[in-house]
Parts: structure tokens; C-alpha cells; sequence
């Protein structure tokens, strides 16, 4: 085997120009997939992990009470609230679930009002020591240290320069309680961060226990209970591992499996249905566990799609390269007819003869989509540092700047059809070679 890789490696050298072309035009190829499927893949990644910031992590455990209508023949409430914080914390805790972080937060909507001018707000009550929150904060003015007043908000740069709002400054806050009752709150700015996007441009944060209070949650209690885990493709199995721990310990949860049969192409409306339906009654809490592909699936499916249609192209551009490659060895069985002759002559076997011109187009094709990946893994690196202003696509952007993620499965699989089309390409030119007669070969004249 070392000898015909040999040969196969000399012989590359032998016509310098033709073999640079066509190491060029797979280069290329490789090139322009890899570079789709990296923009692409980064994009969707982008988006992917800000709709995770924005929810908090890739598992949700949220609660839910019913309350019985006041009046006969009305509809029952629906109230998110969990009022024990340390039993999804406990049982997270003692699972052995691989995450980087877990989180509660009180979640209420309303409007900002200040010196007559209003605005609508999305406010999360966090704990506002957690050190991942703190570290996603820019803050443009104010910070921590303002932090200790428990009426303390943080809001986004838009939204201070759209209400003309400044560190100290108070708010009203305008929302309701989780029952539905109108209610009002002040709250003194105590820092302004740097939003990168539209959506984030709505967040503000308080104290979790300061915003109970307002929307009237017990003390300790919360909305959401969110899992940041360290591989995001675990998530199905974590929460179907939450779903039958908190079942195990005798507490009403939702069923993926019974939302899969409902709405198998989006198991989180499926999950709704489980709480808002009438003919859903339960006392107590009951637990909703999904996922952020639950939620948004169709997250999941554009990465699906984008690695399909970057594999298509991949296969069409090889295709039109091994259109080439397949001529060229057929140029190059003529051009060795009598060096074949002699080998044969001296003791290779048709195999042997057939696998060299094999051997040789399988590392020319490898060589120009190694050349291919690293120029492609070069542009995006230079591409990246580019800085981009447009709000308008800032949903795909990493703080200001394109990310491009390449998945080594997708390059390995792009390799492999690689190799089976060039096998393809030069299977008759080698399959000739093998079978071409010693004796008739060296009495070829060329």
C-alpha cells in the first residue's frame, strides 16, 4: 500500500500546471460550502443564543395554578406562579444534569411612564447578584454599586435615550398582578446597559423580591425556573429527566409525550394546550417542562434545512469538478500507456495499477479541500472582525459582529462524498488501466 501511495504522490508531480487546476477548482468548491454553511450556521446560532438570554436558558420549568371561577359557567384562571423556589433548585441539583447555570425569575409587562412620555416594558425580576446576569451587563452609566436600593431598575440604552432617562432618575411602572388587577409601581433608575438588538431593547430588570411583591407572588416564589446547560442538543433528554423526577415525587407535570401526539411538529403549543384547555383541572401547582426547541422549533429546523442545502450545493459543484477530473485521467491513461506497460511488466498486479490512478485523484481532490477549508476558515476569521452597525439584521449578529461556526461532522461528511465521487470519477480510467495487457501496452505508440 506505501508503495502505490508513493507512486501516486510522484506521479502529482509529474504535471504540475493541470493537477494545480484541478486541486483549484475543488479548493474553490470546498471554499464556497464551507464558507455558506459557517455564515449561515453562525447566523442561526446567533439568533439561537439570543432567544436563549432572552428566556433564560435551553430548559424551562414553569408553574401553573388554576383557580375555579367566581361564577358558575365562567372559565377557571390561569395563574403562573411557583411559590416553593428550593424544590426545582434541590432537584436540579441532586440530578446530575451537565449545566452551566440555573436561574428563577418573575416575569410582568407594562408601561414605563416618565415626564409624560411612555413606553412599553417587558421587566424581569432577577437576582440581581447572580454573577452570569451581571456579567451580560454593559453598562453604559450607573451599575452594582446602586444595586443595594430594592427599588432599583436597570434598563437598556434605547430606552433611557427614547424616554430621556438618567441614573437616579424615578419611573412609574404600570402592570398587573398575576391575578389580573391593575397596579403601579416607582422605581429609580439605577443603571443603563448597552442593548444589541430590538428585542433586548424592551428588557429591564428589578429585584425578584421587589417585583413579587408588586404582582403579588409570595415571597421566595417566581414565574420560571430556567436551565442553561453546557450542550444544548441534551436538552430533550434533561427535560424529559425533569418531567418524570417531578413526577416520581408525586406533583402534577405536563406530558411531552402526550404534547408529541397532539402537535408533533411543535410539542410547546402541544404543552400549552395541557394547561389552558378546560378540561384540564388539577389543585396545586403543575409543572410545565420545555425546552427552547419546544418553544421555537422552527430554530431547529432552519439548521436542519441549512446544512441540507449547503450539502446539495456541495454535491452539484463536485459534480461539475468531477466532470473534469473524470477527463483528465482519461487524458492521463493515455499519456501512460507504455510507463503502465512497464509496471506490469516488472510485476503489478491490474489492481495495483488500477488503485494508483485511484490513489492519485482521491489526495488531489484532498489536498485542494483542505486548501478550500482553510481559505474559507481565513475569510471568516477576517470577516468577523468586521464591525456591523445595521439594527436591522442585529438578531444575527454576536455584539456587533458575524460569527461563522463550522461543524467538523458536516466537514467530514463533505469529505466522504468527496472521496466516493472522485472514486466514481476515476473508476473507468483505473478500471481500463488494470485491464490493459503488458505487451500491448509497451507496443502502444503515443
Amino acid at each position: 500500500m506505501n508503495k502505490i501511495f508513493n507512486l501516486a504522490l510522484r506521479n502529482l508531480t509529474r504535471q504540475k500546471r493541470r493537477n494545480a487546476i484541478l486541486a483549484i477548482a475543488i479548493a474553490f468548491g470546498f471554499f464556497v460550502v464551507t464558507a455558506i454553511d459557517g455564515f449561515t450556521t453562525g447566523m442561526v446560532g446567533n439568533l439561537e443564543n439570543m432567544i436563549t438570554q432572552l428566556t433564560g436558558g435551553t430548559v424551562l420549568l414553569a408553574g401553573y395554578e388554576k383557580i375555579p371561577p367566581e361564577e358558575e359557567g365562567k372559565k377557571s384562571q390561569l395563574v403562573n406562579i411557583v411559590r416553593d423556589r428550593e424544590y426545582i433548585k434541590n432537584l436540579v441539583e441532586k440530578s446530575n444534569i451537565n449545566y452551566n447555570y440555573f436561574s428563577c425569575f418573575t416575569l410582568t409587562t407594562g408601561q414605563m411612564i416618565f415626564n409624560g412620555k411612555k413606553t412599553v416594558a417587558t421587566v424581569y425580576g432577577r437576582d440581581l447578584s447572580e454573577a452570569e446576569l451581571l456579567h451580560s451587563f454593559q453598562f453604559v452609566s450607573g451599575g452594582v454599586e446602586n444595586f443595594s436600593d430594592p427599588n432599583a431598575m436597570v434598563i437598556s440604552d434605547k430606552t433611557a435615550e427614547s424616554m430621556n432617562l438618567q441614573v437616579g432618575d424615578q419611573i412609574i411602572l404600570k402592570t398587573s398582578t398575576i391575578y389580573g388587577q391593575n397596579t403601579v409601581a416607582d422605581f429609580t433608575i439605577a443603571g443603563i446597559i448597552k442593548s444589541n438588538s430590538i428585542m433586548n431593547t424592551l428588557q429591564s430588570y428589578v429585584h425578584i423580591d421587589t417585583l413579587n411583591k408588586i404582582v403579588e407572588i409570595p415571597e421566595g416564589g417566581y414565574s420560571t425556573f430556567t436551565i442553561f446547560l453546557k450542550n444544548k442538543n441534551e436538552q430533550t433528554a434533561v427535560a424529559n429527566k425533569i418531567e418524570s423526577l417531578i413526577r416520581a415525587d408525586g406533583f402534577n407535570v405536563s406530558s411531552r409525550i402526550d404534547a408529541m401526539k397532539t402537535n408533533p411538529t411543535n410539542i410547546g403549543r402541544g404543552i400549552d394546550k395541557q394547561f389552558t384547555s378546560e378540561e384540564q383541572q388539577w389543585e396545586g401547582v403543575k409543572y410545565a417542562v420545555e425546552t427552547l426547541y419546544d418553544e421555537i422549533p422552527a430554530i431547529k429546523t432552519v439548521l436542519n434545512v441549512v446544512h441540507t442545502v449547503t450539502t446539495v450545493i456541495l454535491i452539484v459543484i463536485l459534480l461539475i469538478v468531477m466532470v473534469g477530473v473524470s477527463n483528465t485521467y482519461r487524458m492521463v491513461l493515455y499519456e501512460r500507456i507504455r510507463e503502465i506497460g512497464t509496471m506490469r511488466a516488472l510485476g503489478m498486479t491490474g489492481k495495483d495499477t488500477g488503485r494508483v490512478f485511484t490513489t492519485e485523484a482521491v489526495i488531489l481532490c484532498i489536498i485542494g479541500a483542505i486548501v478550500g477549508v482553510i481559505a474559507a476558515a481565513i475569510t471568516m476569521g477576517i470577516v468577523h472582525l468586521i464591525p456591523i452597525r445595521s439594527e436591522t439584521i442585529q438578531f444575527f449578529l454576536d455584539n456587533g459582529h458575524f460569527t461563522f461556526t463550522i461543524s467538523i461532522i458536516s466537514v467530514i461528511a463533505q469529505y466522504i462524498i468527496l472521496i466516493v465521487l472522485t472514486t466514481i470519477a476515476v473508476h473507468g480510467s483505473a478500471k481500463q488501466a488494470a485491464r490493459m495487457s503488458p505487451a500491448e501496452a509497451l507496443r502502444t505508440v503515443k
